[in-house]
């Protein structure tokens, strides 16, 4: 039996530095002995050769008691116990294993949480029943620990004695670990937060603040993709997001974004790709693939759309946090990539669909996350490849005669099964400083400017058009009017006059 699972004495692991000459533990000898073909877990399990127990950013280290008794079982409950549920692990394993063999662990110790855990893991992602009777008697124990990773409430597996508290499904299901940045975030009470700034808000500022930031929020997602819209189509684009979280995810849904976020079809393949996919760059001369990511195979994409769908449903059905929700869903669906074009924006249309639908983000107050995402374009990148890097490493491709990729091995897991941890610390900050920053400046610049529009009422009784005119030039020359300026728009001004403008404006807006 292939019950042995030896934990190998290590320095280096897979490129990875231990911070100490040791023996990997849990997952880490599990993937080491079975040679699966997985992307290392964020956090390692050394076990010291000396008395001491500590943390770093790669390794969780644990004095020689923790040790096991090398076999696989054995892994496989330090693993639970200690480093939480890795689908993608268990799922590879399980493709190697024998069902019979698995069935023999598991009854190993038939009614501890341990073996019901695993027991429960197999049926749920090889669709599998193993030829084991039903438990009769136990406490029901959760899938999840709840100390480690987040949760749904979940539902009862009667012949496990298991709470299904996965916040997903079998065909699409990442997972998040309860980092201390991301408990203080979730315990934050965002809502309050959004409530009680808005509240002090008169209804027409925060209606014409919703406009620019309309705007605002549509040109940060196109710049993000490097495009410089016409204000027309970044409107159009606008609208779109403004009605985030109204209509229901669907794959048709998702179909009739993509024909408002391209303008012009005759160089795009519209739809969902029926070829392979990547990001990156070309080489100079022949114009081959150099990828920074893969997209999901074309023939995975339906059964991977479907699972997201689904995820997202359940996540709402559940109520589980609205942001980690977001991050899951839809950094999820940008790493799947299933257009040729318009991903990265529709990316971003599912932040504002689950905040909107969740209530995070009010229908008619655009929230605009891509503007606090631009300003985190370096760390955003980071993010993206965080995930796509690794799981570059795990695929096998080759060039097509059309310069494309095609990928030659089973990808479908490395999309449903993933860390979302770093996502979701990314997008919780983007949201902390949407709320704090970027709609606080916008409202503040609109109070702003209407006082210094009183001034200009009062004193010059200027059209409308010329106050806006006039604002965009002392903005763009630190306060002062321009020679030019004075000499054509506003040479109707008096030295006296122009000096009181300046003036003014320096006060108002704090320059």
């Amino acid at each position: 039996m292939k019950n042995k699972c030896i934990s190998p004495q290590i320095t280096i692991f897979h490129g990875r530095q231990a911070p100490e000459e040791g023996f990997l533990e849990g997952y880490g000898a599990i993937i080491e002995n079975f040679k699966l073909p997985v992307t290392l877990p964020a956090k390692l399990t050394l076990i010291s050769q000396k008395k001491r127990k500590y943390e770093t950013d790669e390794w969780m280290v644990f004095t020689p008691k923790y040790k096991t008794d090398n076999t696989l079982y054995r892994q496989l409950v330090f693993a639970l116990k200690y480093e939480g549920i890795n689908l993608l692990v268990f799922k590879k394993l399980f493709e190697c294993i024998d069902q019979n063999e698995l069935a023999e662990i598991v009854q190993l110790e038939p009614t501890s949480q341990y073996s019901r855990r695993i027991w429960f893991l197999y049926e749920w992602l090889m669709n599998h029943s193993l030829e084991i009777p039903d438990l009769k008697q136990g406490n029901f124990v959760p899938l999840i620990d709840e100390n480690i990773q987040f949760a749904v409430q979940g539902e009862r597996s009667s012949r496990h004695r298991i709470i299904n508290n996965l916040p997903g499904t079998p065909d699409f299901c990442p997972l998040i670990y309860k980092t201390e940045r991301l408990e203080k975030f979730v315990s934050s009470n965002l809502q309050d937060q959004k409530s009680n700034y808005i509240k002090g808000i008169h209804k027409d500022v925060m209606q014409r603040a919703a406009s620019f930031l309309l705007l605002k929020d549509s040109k940060a997602s196109f710049t993000i993709e490097g495009e410089n819209p016409g204000t027309n189509r970044a409107l159009r684009w606008g609208k779109a997001i403004g009605e985030a979280g109204r209509y229901p995810l669907s794959k048709d849904e998702l179909l009739r974004l993509q024909q408002i976020i391209i303008e012009s079809k005759r160089f795009t393949k519209m739809g969902f790709r029926t070829e392979g996919g990547f990001v990156g760059d070309r080489e100079r001369v022949n114009g081959d693939p150099i990828p920074d990511h893969i997209s999901a195979r074309w023939e995975d994409i339906e059964t991977l759309l479907d699972g997201v769908i689904e995820t997202s449903e359940l996540m709402d059905n559940e109520s589980y946090d609205p942001v980690l929700a977001a991050a899951s869903i839809a950094f999820g669906f940008v790493f799947i990539h299933p257009f040729s074009d318009g991903n990265g924006r529709l990316h971003r249309y599912l932040i504002h669909h689950l905040l909107a639908k969740m209530n995070i983000a009010q229908q008619g107050i655009i929230f605009p996350i891509s503007a606090s995402i631009l300003d985190r374009i370096n760390q955003y990148r980071t993010v993206l490849e965080a995930y796509s890097h690794p799981v570059l490493e795990l695929i096998d491709w080759e060039i097509t005669p059309d310069h494309n990729v095609r990928v030659l091995n089973e990808t479908v897991d490395y999309y449903r099964y993933f860390d979302a941890t770093q996502q979701a610390e990314f997008l919780f900050e983007c949201v902390f400083d949407t709320i704090n920053r970027i709609i606080p400046e916008e409202v503040n610049y609109i109070l702003k400017y209407d006082e210094f529009k009183r001034f200009i009422d009062d004193q010059f009784e200027m059209p409308d058009k010329f106050v806006a005119t006039l604002v965009r030039f002392l903005e763009q020359n630190n306060g002062t009017l321009s020679k030019r300026a004075l000499s054509k728009e506003f040479k109707a001004l008096k030295v006296k006059e122009v000096k009181a403008i300046e003036k003014m404006y320096r006060e108002i807006f704090e320059i």
